[in-house]
């Protein structure tokens, strides 16, 4: 990873193509997924068709805020508008699970299941279980830099509203052959069109003004995971390059929840949605959301 450097002015919100993924299942139970920090919907495709094909359940795979934007809109966004993005997914869905009686289930990737979490602290009547993976507390996995301790520093500077992390391999993958394709993908990503594949593969750049963002939203996030009731049920990769299997671990121990689980995955790295335990992974969100819908009440 490599820090680059522009100022990016002229960038504004455009008409940005949108990869949400949206199945009815027309069964028990309605899941709903968010994706990771300058991720895309698309990271969530296998896990989404997996659980609606074997579980039937619908799914739904919403766009996080200014994401698919070019990136320094990406870049200018706040924790606040991150968090009331969801609360408004979440306020959606709820009301389509309410219509069909069903009970909702809240998940997602890195930040998604930061996110996830804060919405079930806060929210408790809506969220009747929660999906986590590779969970983002600490960026303490193996492939962090040590400038990455830096960021807290750049918090206080304004340099970080010109500073951008350009993302290199692994990529957060263990399968050698989509790590090949992101990097074939990136190698022409530049600050200045940055979002030209963003609605699919994501971004190949991180604003740092973002990730000073994340500190706070994470923080607030730890303030409330004593509030979680919900069961919760953890994946995190043992090899996780971005969050090591501290980040689960810290999650299980402070949660109120009387039903939880830690999965632990030995052949992926930090997006465990795509990578060589994606099967793992989408089997045990199903069988999690069947859990959930035969304790729920009858229709």
């Amino acid at each position: 990873m490599g820090i680059e450097w522009a100022w990016l002015r002229n960038q504004r919100p455009i008409d940005a193509p949108s990869n949400e993924i949206l199945l009815n299942g027309g069964s028990r139970c309605r899941l709903l997924l968010f994706h990771g920090l300058t991720g895309s919907p698309v990271e969530l495709g296998y896990i989404a068709h997996y659980v609606r094909h074997r579980g039937g359940f619908n799914v739904e795979c919403r766009q996080l805020v200014n994401h698919g934007q070019p990136i320094a809109v990406l870049g200018r966004t706040r924790k606040n508008e991150l968090y009331q993005g969801a609360c408004r997914t979440l306020t959606q869905a709820r009301a389509a699970s309410s219509k069909d009686g069903l009970p909702l289930v809240v998940g997602g990737l890195s930040i998604g299941a930061v996110l996830a979490l804060m919405l079930a602290a806060e929210r408790p009547a809506d969220v009747a279980g929660v999906v986590c993976m590779s969970p983002t507390f600490f960026y303490d996995g193996w492939n962090v830099p040590w400038t990455h301790r830096l960021i807290a520093l750049a918090d206080y500077l304004p340099l970080k509203y010109f500073a951008y992390l350009r993302e290199g391999p692994p990529y957060g993958l263990k399968n050698e052959t989509l790590r090949a394709k992101i990097a074939a993908a990136y190698e022409s990503a530049s600050l200045h069109d940055d979002h030209w594949q963003a609605a699919k593969l994501g971004y190949a750049h991180f604003p740092i003004a973002l990730f000073c963002e994340m500190r706070h939203l994470i923080r607030q996030c730890i303030s409330r995971l004593p509030r979680v009731s919900a069961p919760v049920l953890l994946l995190q990769a043992e090899e996780d390059d971005i969050t090591s299997p501290r980040n689960s671990e810290f999650v299980y121990e402070r949660v109120a929840s009387r039903q939880k689980r830690i999965v632990p995955l030995k052949n992926s790295y930090h997006v465990i949605t795509a990578d060589d335990d994606r099967e793992q992974v989408a089997a045990s969100i199903t069988a999690f959301c069947d859990q959930i819908a035969d304790r729920a009440p009858q229709r």
